[in-house]
């Protein structure tokens, strides 16, 4: 079976992520999960006080400089796959809120989407991959032979979101969880470089009432169809 590249885009909480990892260990892909990369990226800013915080500004030319510093590698590790900045596995700090505050700003810096965007097109240039993202099917493989869009209510990715948190014992009111999903999604819809969007020919999966096993389903019969 020819191996292919399997671009998934779609909204921040819409389960992309567990379907991609689950997707990709089922069929025996490489699964790239690309929001990590522009949430190490914000994690890194933080580190080195390059995020104001008190006053929701940010210092972007050294962010600009910071990036062209790091580098980028995926690891499994008991088979979900973790992601290494500079050689350090920082695969929970960029699950903090405070990072996911920042992500949508940050990742909409033209010159460090330039330089991830290169970055996993080589992560990508063997195929055999399933990357996820925001601008996957739209910039990064615009020729990749399947595309995905999942989406879900807002309210169904919010509790989502929320159970996620508390399961991580993060305290934090479903309010805030909803205020920063609600500013999120316009953040990445309306930025001026790779806005989410869903292409022309990639295949919507709704999945507010469907199971990750429901989605695999899907995806499976489409690659079926092509390989």
């Amino acid at each position: 079976m020819k191996k292919i590249i399997i671009a998934i885009d779609g909204e921040s909480s819409s389960g992309k992520t567990s379907l991609a990892k689950k997707l990709a260990n089922k069929i025996g892909y490489k699964h790239i999960n690309t929001g990590s990369m522009y949430r190490a990226v914000t994690f890194a800013a933080l580190k080195n006080d390059l995020i104001f915080d008190s006053c929701r500004e940010f210092d972007t030319k050294s962010i600009i400089r910071l990036v062209n510093r790091l580098t980028f590698n995926f690891k499994l590790v008991n088979n979900v796959s973790n992601i290494l900045l500079n050689g350090v596995n920082v695969e929970e700090n960029i699950r903090s809120t405070i990072v996911s505050d920042f992500v949508s700003q940050i990742s909409a810096i033209p010159e460090v989407r330039k330089k991830i965007v290169s970055i996993q097109r080589n992560l990508g240039i063997h195929k055999g991959v399933v990357m996820e993202g925001r601008d996957i099917g739209s910039v990064v493989f615009p020729k990749a032979e399947l595309k995905f869009f999942i989406t879900a209510n807002l309210e169904t990715r919010v509790y989502r979101r929320f159970k996620e948190l508390v399961e991580k014992g993060i305290n934090i009111e479903k309010s805030l969880v909803y205020a920063n999903l609600k500013k999120r999604d316009f953040l990445d819809k309306n930025r001026e470089v790779s806005p989410l969007l869903q292409c022309k020919d990639a295949i919507r999966i709704d999945n507010t009432n469907l199971t990750i096993n429901d989605q695999i389903l899907i995806i499976e019969d489409h690659i079926q169809k092509i390989t």
